[in-house]
């Protein structure tokens, strides 16, 4: 006897015995965990340390887009608020060159005051 052979980037044939609404719950199933999989990584490479736990109270549903997929920019939305503020840092007056009204005195070479 022999099996027949498919190709492994091909995807199986459906069977007509209603199948596909299998496959779409269990792709509905799953697409919870695959929008929280997609958050922790969009995270880690924003830099945002997620807190323990922090992904068990979300509502996966709301990183979805319409099509029942993970929706970057919702996910981007969701991460908002937990990114890392940049630093701000003070101006510094009289730390190097300062542009302003006023010029500095000229410098007065020390051979001119001795002679």
């Amino acid at each position: 006897m022999s099996t027949p052979q498919t190709d492994s980037h091909s995807p199986a044939p459906v069977p007509a015995d209603g199948s596909d609404s299998v496959r779409a719950e269990v792709q509905r199933e799953y697409a919870a965990k695959l929008a929280q999989a997609e958050l922790k990584a969009h995270a880690a490479q924003a830099g945002i340390k997620l807190a323990d736990g922090f992904t068990d109270y979300l509502d996966a549903s709301k990183l979805l887009g319409e099509d029942g997929t993970p929706s970057a920019e919702a996910i981007a939305k969701a991460l908002e608020p937990l990114k890392p503020a940049e630093p701000e840092f003070p101006r510094l007056k009289g730390m190097g060159y300062y542009p302003g009204p006023f010029q500095p005195a000229p410098r007065v070479s020390l051979d001119i005051r001795n002679r």
